[in-house]
């Protein structure tokens, strides 16, 4: 598998580009590329391209062709109520790994952590999300909103409730592109 590295700028094909702060480091004292090695590099918006590495000191690398995206058509958003904050950093790696395109923390009357402890996360959760679209293959980053309430996201436009297990299903829906997924608090 070739490394991944996020370049946060429009690149073309024999194009010279370099890597910064956290992807250099992460490229040339973490994972320890060297000279002539295939790497891929993604944008976070759907672009990919493979690479070869001219100069590890300093970091050059040469795009060598655009790779097709992988993303899933479907645009999966997941509304998740905030849980133990280490099951929910775990949920928003796996999300990210299974393809959703946006997370939404949702604030429930039945919150089980207190609001300080989340408040300054936003930076945490975003790092893991990055790691996770690197990790999986993805090329687009998910969005990550602010924690929201549920009656803030199921008022937006063009929601519809499609299950509630407390009502007889509705026939499937057909060429559905788009859906908000929402997952409750531990405690119902």
């Amino acid at each position: 598998m070739k490394h991944r590295f996020h370049l946060d700028a429009p690149y073309f094909i024999g194009e010279l580009v370099a890597l910064k702060t956290d992807e250099l480091h992460h490229a040339t004292r973490v994972v320890r590329v060297r000279d002539g090695e295939v790497i891929e590099l993604f944008d976070g918006r759907g672009n990919g391209a493979a690479a070869i590495i001219e100069k590890v000191e300093p970091f050059t690398a040469r795009i060598t062709e655009l790779v097709p995206s992988r993303e899933s058509p479907l645009a999966i958003e997941l509304a998740m109520s905030i849980i133990n904050l280490d099951k929910f950093e775990l949920v928003l790696q796996k999300a990210t790994e299974l393809g959703v395109r946006a997370i939404v923390p949702l604030i429930t009357d039945r919150l089980e952590i207190r609001t300080e402890r989340f408040r300054g996360k936003a930076e945490r959760w975003e790092k893991i999300v990055l790691e996770a679209v690197k990790q999986s293959g993805r090329s687009i980053v998910p969005r990550l909103e602010a924690p929201s309430t549920f009656d803030d996201v199921i008022a937006r436009e063009g929601s519809l409730i499609v299950y509630d297990a407390d009502v007889e299903p509705s026939p499937s829906l057909t060429n559905v592109v788009a859906a908000t997924l929402f997952i409750g608090p531990e405690g119902g």
